[in-house]
């Protein structure tokens, strides 16, 4: 059964999120402040997270921040922060929604849903388990990338983003295109969450020399994985 864990100090917007999240049939935790949510965690394995970011003792951001030290579980963060760098700054530290208050709990589910059926491998839609790309190894078997035998630690999204760059090499994709693919076409997100994923998982591989491959931005079309020929 699938597990989440809801967190908010509001205990009218959890006890509303539980009661819907057990109709799409979750096993449901709730949980009211960010220590509990980081004590929880550790003892038990979530297959999501909804995360308020105000909350007392540890902060949703914080509790992120924490959380993605050592893993990649799917979290949507919900608040009544609407500004765009706070959804920009969610992101950025490793969020894979985010969802501003009021809200209805159908489009939280309806995001939740999205999010999980990422989780599922067959959404990679190619037969390869693992690419070998000069010092750039993905495995998408067990969610693991190195550059020179030195592991690179994505998350979930980030990963099947450079996956599906690096799996169709020299191929120009959309906004649009990477956001119905990897999130889903019911996704509420705009192409901004691509650009933030794309800049975190540069950011990261950026620390390894890779001078035969890249990422590349496509002025106002998108982004591909492209293949360096040094010219002799």
């Amino acid at each position: 059964m699938t597990q989440i864990l809801i967190a908010d100090d509001n205990k009218q917007i959890t006890s509303i999120l539980e009661e819907y999240a057990k109709k799409e049939g979750y096993s449901v935790t709730v949980v009211y402040d960010g220590t509990q949510v980081l004590e929880k965690f550790k003892n038990s394995n979530y297959d999501l997270l909804l995360l308020d970011v105000m909350m007392p003792k540890v902060d949703g951001f914080e509790v992120v921040r924490e959380i993605r030290k050592t893993s990649d579980v799917p979290i949507i963060m919900i608040t009544a922060r609407g500004e765009d760098f706070e959804k920009i700054m969610g992101l950025d530290i490793g969020a894979d929604d985010y969802i501003v208050k009021p809200f209805s709990p159908q489009e939280v589910m309806a995001r939740s849903r999205a999010v999980l059926r990422r989780l599922s491998k067959d959404s990679i839609k190619d037969n390869k388990s693992i690419l070998n790309i000069s010092n750039l190894v993905i495995n998408i078997d067990d969610y693991t990338v190195s550059i020179d035998n030195n592991n690179i630690l994505l998350t979930k999204k980030e990963l099947e983003l450079l996956w599906t760059l690096a799996s169709s090499a020299g191929k120009v994709f959309t906004r649009d295109s990477l956001l119905n693919s990897l999130w889903g076409y019911d996704y509420y997100g705009d192409t901004r969450t691509v650009d933030t994923h794309v800049k975190r998982l540069r950011a990261k591989l950026n620390e390894y020399k890779h001078e035969s491959w890249d990422v590349k931005t496509i002025w106002a079309v998108g982004y591909k994985f492209e293949e360096i020929k040094n010219e002799e």
